[in-house]
């Protein structure tokens, strides 16, 4: 039985995430990000947050809105910086929060090894370069690999297109990507889709995320953003 529950609200929704959280955020810039759990964890309060996520936020929504918020202690991510991240930007030359920088493969690979109970893994990517300081590098079948660990989440906070009243997940294009790695390696799952359907509606082939990595849905209006004025 799938433990997965349906709830009314998006602020019921991140209920109980505590301060000091490492939250999984999914989405490909702005294609997937969980916008309406975002501003309700804002709403909701928690502080000195970890999050996990493929960049650092855009223009002032969604995890950029939660970084302006002043919430967010670190940030793990593969792309910082592009055009429209003026408010990690400003945040992280004032010294108001920190950054560990992870290619993207090798933050992929490090959540699904988390989902996996895989205790390490090896990754070619990033050997010869600074962020190589300090890990343990190893030559396997004449190249040379790091030692990464895994990444895990208390929460995961992703946007899917439809679920059913179980649990299961379907994803939309590519509002799909790091949303099923990420619900593997979170303790807590949490999605926004745009609908909910009954069970036995949605093709099994078609499923991507298992309702047994599930543990709240939310089902949202569908909101669209595109960045303006870029800095």
């Amino acid at each position: 039985m799938s433990r997965a529950e349906i709830v009314e609200s998006a602020d019921a929704a991140v209920a109980g995430i505590e301060d000091g959280s490492t939250i999984l955020v999914g989405g490909f810039g702005l294609a997937g990000m969980p916008f309406d759990l975002i501003d309700a964890l804002i709403r909701q309060g928690a502080k000195d947050l970890t999050i996990v996520s493929n960049n650092a936020g855009n223009g002032e929504v969604g995890l950029a809105a939660l970084l302006a918020a002043g919430r967010v202690r670190k940030v793990l991510c593969s792309f910082p910086r592009q055009v429209d991240s003026w408010v990690f930007d400003g945040l992280y030359r004032e010294g108001k929060i920190e950054l560990e920088v992870v290619p993207q493969g090798n933050l992929a690979e490090r959540m699904r090894a988390a989902g996996a109970g895989i205790g390490a893994c090896y990754c070619p990517t990033a050997v010869g370069t600074p962020l190589a300081e300090g890990k343990e590098e190893r030559e396997i079948d004449g190249r040379k690999y790091l030692l990464e660990y895994p990444i895990k989440g208390d929460y995961a906070l992703i946007g899917a297109h439809v679920a059913d009243a179980m649990g299961n997940l379907v994803y939309r294009k590519t509002a799909r990507n790091f949303g099923p790695v990420m619900a593997t390696a979170a303790t807590t799952t949490i999605v926004q889709v745009d609908e909910v359907v009954e069970p036995g509606t949605l093709d099994p082939e078609a499923v991507v995320t298992p309702s047994i990595y599930v543990d709240r849905v939310v089902q949202v209006a569908a909101r669209h953003y595109t960045v303006q004025g870029a800095r």
